[in-house]
């Protein structure tokens, strides 16, 4: 083989694998998971990462149904989000479980379903235990970011039969 085959090869070689490393590099930060600069930047990278679920399982439901919800109600400028909103209440939650929450909407002026008038910026849902045809779960909203940010909890009760959330109150 002749070296000016030899050096044309290798020239190739050698922008392929730089376009796949660059391809490699810029995949990732186009797609919200790049690595960050900053700490905070990288756990939250991380944790991006990967998710999972199942639909059998009533506390990744109640997780499911919180994670839409918030999103809903925190694109509040997206004409479809109310109607999500409200059409995620009609499917996660028993027709009780709505009444008990527009009654304290009307009362207290305050979604009934965070139980604020704001919108968190971050939820964890937390298996509790169960009994009696029914799984509890906790779910802790935190509204703010920092060391020092404000969290609040809420109790969940679902059905294990139906699913549905059947009961939200919140934890003292």
């Amino acid at each position: 083989m002749s070296i000016r085959v030899r050096s044309r090869r290798n020239l190739l070689t050698a922008s392929a694998i730089a376009a796949a490393l660059s391809l490699a590099a810029v995949t990732p930060a186009l797609a919200g998971t790049g690595t960050a600069h900053t700490t905070r930047g990288a756990a939250r990278a991380a944790s991006a990462a990967t998710a999972q679920g199942d639909p059998r399982d009533v506390t990744q439901r109640v997780a499911d149904f919180y994670g839409s919800y918030i999103d809903s109600v925190w694109d509040n400028e997206d004409p479809a989000a109310a109607a999500n909103a409200e059409a995620l209440r009609a499917f996660y939650l028993s027709a009780a479980a709505q009444k008990k929450v527009a009654a304290f909407e009307a009362k207290e002026h305050a979604d009934g379903i965070l139980f604020a008038q704001n919108v968190p910026v971050k939820w964890k849902v937390v298996y509790t235990g169960s009994g009696a045809g029914h799984a509890t779960s906790q779910v802790t909203l935190t509204w703010s970011d920092g060391k020092d940010a404000e969290v609040s909890k809420i109790d969940v009760q679902s059905d294990l039969k139906t699913h549905k959330i059947t009961d939200l109150k919140q934890a003292g």
